[in-house]
């Protein structure tokens, strides 16, 4: 089941302290009246969640991943894992989400340059 929003919000899963979280939150701000802003170290993505992001994003777990990432070269960089494992690692280390996520209405989009924001 997708994540949807009202078409007058815009979701935001990001770290709101990285440099392009602040900036795809301040775009998100002036393109909408709502915008709800869901830190993933506060509030981290259930596995159905983060299921129901991959699947309307159409990306599998290990194309979030940020893969120059300190935490990804010392720990993961040369072994692999089945899709349930890399969504595990994305859940409990969202540090190595590479891009803010955003959803409006049934659309979601990675904000991998913050300007993406403005496509919803």
């Amino acid at each position: 089941m997708p994540l949807k929003t009202h078409q007058d919000e815009i979701m935001i899963y990001c770290d709101p302290e990285s440099s392009v979280g602040k900036k795809v939150l301040a775009y998100a701000k002036g393109n909408a009246p709502h915008i709800k802003e869901i830190n993933y170290f506060k509030n981290p993505l259930s596995p159905s969640m983060m299921r129901a992001l991959l699947k309307q994003l159409d990306l599998r777990p290990k194309d979030l991943l940020n893969r120059a990432h300190p935490y990804y070269q010392e720990n993961i960089r040369g072994r692999d894992f089945n899709a349930e494992g890399w969504l595990n690692i994305l859940i409990r280390n969202p540090q190595l989400i590479k891009a803010p996520i955003a959803v409006r209405g049934q659309k979601a989009i990675l904000c991998d340059n913050p300007v993406n924001v403005l496509q919803l």
